[in-house]
């Protein structure tokens, strides 16, 4: 049986108890996008693994193909380093990589706690009640991004149009993305050329000059991972620390225990990201090379995947407990971050800046809640990702 996907149209946080049936009864099941036809659906844990991770799954296959898919445009950005397959992704991959080093992103954690303690004073100022996405989510990631490139803050507006554009499904139409894109472009191009003029120590100053087995990046791949950058680097932190927020206050029990200390904040975090479905619907599509098996099912040569990380990250085979929250679960081996050659490169210091925010927000306010009934929490819509568009909170 082929089933419509996406199933639903996202309600907050609610993950649509579908995906659990089919991970046990279809693992590996026909659904049918809105453009593109049918693709498979991998929903156990084991098999979105190896769809991320196995070069028999193609990236660059999808570029210029009627692949099913959310939206009506067809992939056309080739030198986009989401759209690389090895071993052409792996030169701009280990240019961008060095920044995001374990290392480097404990350098910026005393930056990511200044600028919150500024924000958060910000936000008690305001309230209560006071507005968590505009006080915070926002500002905390775009700020640290802008920082790290070089993109001066001021600007913001111009990539924040054009990351709701790019993130967007139904919410915008295929104009409105493509003229968010073209000036979003512009704007990375004039950037580009400043840099090529006036060579900066930030990271796309880094990257302007950089080589790599003397290899240079052209301007396409200048500008275009300049943007998957900056629109990676904050767009996702921004949602899912109202996301984080509100999955511990509608448990009022649990925040207690990330109060405990950097580990414990550590540890819930890692447990948020694998709890909180962030994606609206499966990740981008890939196209099988070759005939592989999956859970007993055969993909032939030239079918397209689609993969949920969310119902993976719920797998009972992997998790115990797969569908409670459990703070502090050790050795979590969740897919949040994605796996394999796109694996997510802002991930450490996404983590760092969830930290640091998370565990700020719990011990400035003792006893912050919501402001408004979670029913009454405004969210995005017609996006690949979720989030609450407004926060209200109060203390």
């Amino acid at each position: 049986m082929t089933t419509t996907y996406p199933f639903t149209e996202p309600e907050g946080l609610t993950f649509d108890p579908l995906y659990a049936q089919l991970r046990c009864e279809e693992p590996l099941a026909r659904v049918a996008l809105p453009y593109g036809g049918e693709a498979w659906l991998a929903t156990r844990f084991d098999d979105v693994r190896t769809v991320l991770s196995d070069p028999r799954f193609s990236r660059a296959a999808t570029v210029g193909a009627d692949v099913p898919r959310v939206r009506p445009e067809i992939e056309d950005q080739a030198s986009s380093i989401i759209n690389m397959d090895a071993p052409e992704h792996t030169r701009p991959r280990k240019l961008v990589a060095r920044a995001f080093t374990v290392h480097r992103v404990e350098d910026l954690r005393p930056r990511a706690a200044a600028l919150i303690a500024e924000l958060i004073e910000g936000m008690r100022a305001a309230g209560p009640p006071a507005d968590l996405v505009a006080h915070l989510s926002v500002p905390l990631p775009v700020t640290i991004i802008c920082e790290l490139l070089g993109v001066p803050v001021p600007d913001r507006e111009i990539f924040r149009v054009g990351a709701d554009a790019a993130l967007s499904t139904t919410a915008k139409t295929p104009q409105e993305r493509a003229e968010a894109r073209h000036a979003l472009n512009a704007y990375m191009a004039g950037l580009v050329a400043q840099r090529r003029a006036e060579p900066t120590d930030d990271l796309l100053g880094a990257l302007v000059v950089a080589r790599d087995e003397g290899d240079r990046l052209n301007e396409t791949e200048l500008i275009g991972l300049g943007i998957s950058i900056l629109v990676a680097g904050h767009e996702t932190t921004m949602n899912q620390i109202g996301n984080f927020m509100i999955a511990l206050l509608t448990r009022p029990d649990r925040g207690d225990a990330l109060r405990a200390g950097q580990e414990a904040v550590a540890r819930g975090v890692e447990e948020l990201l694998r709890f909180v479905p962030l994606g609206a619907s499966g990740g981008f599509p890939r196209i099988a090379t070759q005939d592989v098996e999956l859970s007993g099912r055969t993909v032939r040569a030239g079918e397209s995947v689609v993969v949920s990380v969310a119902a993976a990250n719920r797998d009972p085979e992997v998790f115990d407990n797969a569908e409670d929250l459990v703070l502090d679960r050790a050795g979590n081996r969740h897919v949040g971050f994605g796996h394999g050659l796109h694996h997510c490169l802002g991930a450490q210091l996404a983590r760092m800046e969830l930290q640091e925010a998370v565990g700020s927000l719990l011990r400035a306010f003792p006893d912050l809640r919501l402001a408004v009934d979670l029913a009454d929490v405004p969210w995005r819509t017609g996006a690949l990702v979720r989030g609450p568009k407004e926060l209200l909170l109060s203390w």
